[in-house]
């Protein structure tokens, strides 16, 4: 098979499309044959040695497709299913090994190339929105980076939960897609801070350094900062007390590992995303496709802001 491989890390010139000996499942594993692997920021964190990872190793942490071959004591899933996973390494590859335990069933409404794009951010949105802060109706909700895949998710769950919606964009361009997806206002990265002050139920910010602080500003009394990411680089070091002097505000930056460590909530993340795909409530935007052996182009491309939606690696 082929794969992308990582052997130094570095920048998007460290990405091998290389041939590896197909991969044969181990006890509780299986074998699945890719039809679209996800590209994420996580996977630049990985390739780049933010996140440091042993070495050589394929990258790549979401995915889907069908299932070839099964190890020793698998049960619940079996050869010819269509499955799909997040968190697990390995997906930029034309077959990939995958817990039994961390896959889950895709239903026939939802295509493979879907259900790739929208596991790891679809439960992240999730998880954001239903149990980091729970998003009820007339809620004042802002989500940065709206044009974005995450963006337009959380945009999406936040507005049938019945919530008020505020987005940041850059661009004109931008703003056409975030309002596609209900945003209720949409603002610029410059303006978004004295526009919103003190206004703000729950902040979802996969920005980071540049948008931190007015998040921050923006959130009313005992508001929360959800800090998923940082797209824009890292925010700096929080003195405790600024969150006191601006209103008791709560922080947290979660991530999707500690909310589907449990298989049943693994499941019940999967399950409701894939209902909400399969009736229209969320519409999963993929907006560029690239070869597998293109991971590099894909890497510069998300890296650079130059896209938005999802990006998919299709072998």
């Amino acid at each position: 098979m082929r794969a992308i491989i990582v052997s130094a890390q570095g920048g998007p010139e460290v990405l091998e499309y290389a041939e590896r000996p197909d991969p044969v499942p181990g006890d509780g594993e299986v074998v699945v044959d890719v039809a679209a692997s996800g590209v994420n920021f996580i996977d630049i964190y990985h390739r780049s040695g933010a996140y440091p990872l042993p070495l050589p190793t394929t990258i790549g942490s979401e995915g889907a497709g069908t299932v070839s071959a099964v190890g020793a004591g698998v049960r619940d899933v079996a050869v010819g299913d269509t499955v799909a996973w997040a968190g697990v390494l390995g997906s930029y590859a034309e077959k990939a090994v995958v817990p039994a335990d961390r896959v889950v069933p895709v239903p026939d409404g939802v295509p493979a190339e879907v259900a790739a794009a929208a596991m790891l951010q679809g439960m992240t949105a999730h998880y954001l929105t239903h149990s980091t802060y729970a998003v009820k109706e007339g809620d004042q909700v802002l989500v940065h980076a709206g044009a974005g895949g995450m963006g337009q998710l959380l945009i999406q769950i936040a507005k049938f939960t019945g919530a008020k919606v505020y987005t940041t964009v850059s661009t004109s361009e931008k703003e056409k897609l975030a309002r596609e997806a209900g945003a209720d206002e949409v603002l610029r990265y410059d303006t978004f801070a004295e526009a919103l002050r003190g206004r703000i139920d729950v902040v979802y910010d996969g920005v980071g350094a540049t948008t931190f602080d007015g998040g921050l500003e923006a959130l009313r009394p005992r508001g929360l900062m959800a800090l998923y990411g940082a797209a824009s680089g890292p925010v700096p070091p929080v003195d405790p007390q600024t969150l006191n002097k601006q209103g008791s505000l709560f922080l947290t930056r979660p991530t999707l590992v500690h909310y589907i460590a449990e298989r049943a909530e693994l499941l019940q993340r999967a399950s409701d995303l894939f209902g909400w795909i399969a009736s229209g409530q969320v519409t999963i935007n993929i907006s560029h496709r690239y070869p597998l052996a293109d991971a590099r182009h894909a890497h510069e491309d998300l890296a650079a802001r130059r896209t938005t939606g999802k990006l998919l690696l299709i072998p």
